[in-house]
């Protein structure tokens, strides 16, 4: 039996959340209904699928699998364009509003420049966060690296999305840097208000008998179970180095995921790919999972698991 007093609501910025899970980017599109079921399954935020300056239909199938020790996606960043977008998180928000759910947005571009138009375009929403997922390729730079794979590059992104609105932003980083601490701090001096830790990190299946990639892109994201152990080394990390709101996001089934996540510095925590394995309602069951490890251990808020790694 679990006790009354082991309570999920936390705060993060300054909203007060019902659960300290946030539906994380792209696991279940921007569909309203889907969002609302969301919330209503356990999701103290829900965070809307990417968005960019134009439509884009992403790569054609196969575009995903369950590779065993976890998932593995390049679906190509599929949706209807900025302005599209911004219609779709209007009614989203207004669904949430009365659950006293936040919605974030999430937005990326292929210039810095282009960042501050979509980030505009969004904010016409009103979202209560805006996620700005810089692990996207630099178009603006003859190699294509990653906004995310340099101290200079992020925080240009992050000063150019700070100055074009005045809703709260977290940046999302990318597991696969050199020093993503460094990374974490350049971008809470530009203006970051949270950092959302981490994206999927890069990875490939080939399939033994024809010997080719199983994916149309070939490369794609690796997540679930497998992405665990680098997202809690990056959590930590970049909680050593800022004292902003971390969403630490990755491999989360269970509630004893969670609190792993929470102890290396979390404030949140991302679900994504545990939809994909437990169903709409996952973050019902690892807060159910949660809430009787901390009625076990005489815990009575999340908020006094975070950071015990430290």
């Amino acid at each position: 039996m679990l006790s009354k007093t082991a309570r999920l609501t936390c705060d993060f910025l300054d909203f007060q959340l019902n659960t300290p899970f946030v539906l994380a980017s792209g696991i279940i599109g921007t569909s309203a209904t889907l969002m609302e079921r969301a919330a209503r399954s356990g999701a103290g935020m829900v965070t809307a699928k990417s968005c960019g300056p134009t439509p884009r239909t992403g790569h054609p199938n196969p575009v995903a699998l369950d590779f065993g020790g976890g998932l593995l996606n390049a679906i190509g960043l599929t949706n209807p364009g900025a302005a599209h977008e911004a219609e779709l998180l209007a009614q989203t928000r207004a669904r949430l509003q009365p659950l006293g759910v936040p919605l974030i947005a999430s937005i990326f571009a292929g210039t810095v420049a282009e960042f501050a138009e979509v980030a505009q375009t969004i904010a016409q929403a009103q979202p209560d966060l805006l996620e700005v997922n810089i692990s996207c390729p630099n178009v603006g730079d003859e190699f294509g690296t990653p906004f995310a794979g340099t101290v200079e590059s992020a925080a240009a992104v992050t000063a150019a999305v700070r100055q074009a609105v005045n809703i709260p932003i977290a940046i999302k980083l990318a597991p696969n840097v050199p020093d993503i601490a460094r990374i974490a701090a350049a971008v809470v001096r530009a203006g970051a208000d949270a950092i959302t830790a981490v994206n999927t990190v890069p990875g490939m299946v080939i399939d033994a008998d024809s010997g080719r990639p199983v994916l149309h892109n070939k490369v794609g994201g690796v997540s679930g179970p497998a992405l665990k152990p680098i997202a809690l080394r990056c959590v930590y990390e970049i909680r050593q180095a800022v004292s902003v709101p971390i969403i630490g996001t990755g491999g989360v089934t269970t509630g004893r995921d969670a609190v792993e996540m929470l102890a290396a510095g979390a404030t949140v925590v991302g679900v994504g790919s545990a939809v994909w394995y437990r169903g709409v309602a996952a973050m019902a069951r690892i807060g159910a999972e949660l809430a009787e490890f901390m009625a076990d251990h005489g815990i009575e808020s999340a908020a006094e698991l975070r950071n015990r790694a430290h």
